[in-house]
């Protein structure tokens, strides 16, 4: 892939992240995401890659656009696969809560799981505790192990899971372990994601959510030299004909990051669109507005944040082509 890319995607998550912030605090969840997925599907037109949706927002009869198999990009340029959640944290916008994100990752062609929309299984670790950990250990002996990789005590490690009734004994586990709890209502990408960066606070993200969400996580973390384990946890027949077609037929398999995100490049880019541990969300004043990002890249182990300043009347569609 050309480095130029990276930047370029930047424009598009701050498209959605514009588009979407707009509905911060008024419940309408839906509206939200519908700005921010014509908002970046607008911005994908001038990027000049052949890019194919792998992860979006459904099958095509399902979703109006950023589809799986769509075609992005000005047909110009590397040819990619896409992963896309214009919005991850739909609840956590119409709510105004915390770790809303606008999120791309792209890997070269046939590199990135072409993940069912499912739940998976998951744990992630930052750079420290890569190799420490096992998804199929019990909770205790990761969190001491995690503890030994960063030369905390376990009292001192944070751990981030969803707050959802299926994470009960998990969370009776963790605690009785003597680990601290950081309960999210959505938004496991960003906890993830968070776990590589020493200033978020958080140590270790474990439990079950979406599985597209696990290969853009997976994405990021590789990008930080960090690590995503996932198990994919079928709910019924249909959800484990969908395993059998992507190649795995036991669904009690591990998925490594391999797995997940092969090769050795492969780009990941945020936008914050509510403030988090990370990146904050977006500002309006008038007719301008300030976005903060986030872009990686695998292969040459870059990290960049960007802030930028948008002129919404000179860019009132969030696109200049």
């Amino acid at each position: 892939m050309e480095r130029s890319l990276s930047m370029e995607l930047v424009r598009v998550t701050e498209a959605a992240a514009l588009a979407s912030a707009r509905w911060m605090g008024r419940g309408k969840k839906d509206e939200a995401d519908e700005a921010a997925t014509g908002a970046m599907r607008d911005v994908f037109d001038t990027i000049p890659m052949k890019g194919t949706v792998v992860i979006g927002e459904g099958e095509m009869d399902e979703a109006p656009m950023l589809y799986i198999g769509e075609k992005l990009g000005t047909g110009y340029g590397p040819r990619v696969d896409v992963a896309v959640d214009p919005l991850e944290g739909t609840n956590i916008v119409a709510s105004g809560q915390w770790n809303a994100l606008a999120v791309i990752a792209v890997a070269d062609h046939g590199c990135l799981l072409h993940a069912p929309d499912m739940y998976m299984d998951k744990i992630a670790v930052g750079p420290e505790s890569v190799g420490k950990v096992n998804i199929d250990a019990p909770i205790a002996e990761n969190l001491a192990a995690v503890a030994k990789a960063k030369n905390k005590d376990i009292e001192d490690l944070v751990v981030a899971i969803l707050n959802r009734e299926r994470h009960a004994q998990m969370i009776k586990e963790i605690r009785e372990a003597g680990a601290r709890i950081k309960l999210m209502p959505d938004g496991d990408v960003a906890a993830a994601i968070n776990t590589a960066f020493e200033d978020t606070g958080v140590d270790i993200m474990l439990g079950s959510g979406g599985a597209p969400e696990g290969v853009l996580a997976a994405v990021g973390l590789k990008c930080l030299g960090g690590e995503l384990q996932g198990k994919l946890l079928p709910q019924n027949e249909e959800e484990l004909e969908r395993c059998r077609k992507m190649g795995i037929d036991d669904p009690n398999r591990v998925l490594m990051m391999d797995d997940l995100v092969k090769g050795d490049d492969a780009i990941f880019a945020a936008t914050g669109v509510t403030d988090g541990e990370l990146l904050r969300g977006v500002r309006y004043k008038g007719t301008t507005a300030v976005t903060q990002s986030l872009v990686m890249r695998a292969k040459s182990g870059t990290v960049r944040f960007v802030d930028g300043k948008h002129s919404m009347k000179k860019k009132p569609d969030l696109v200049i082509k």
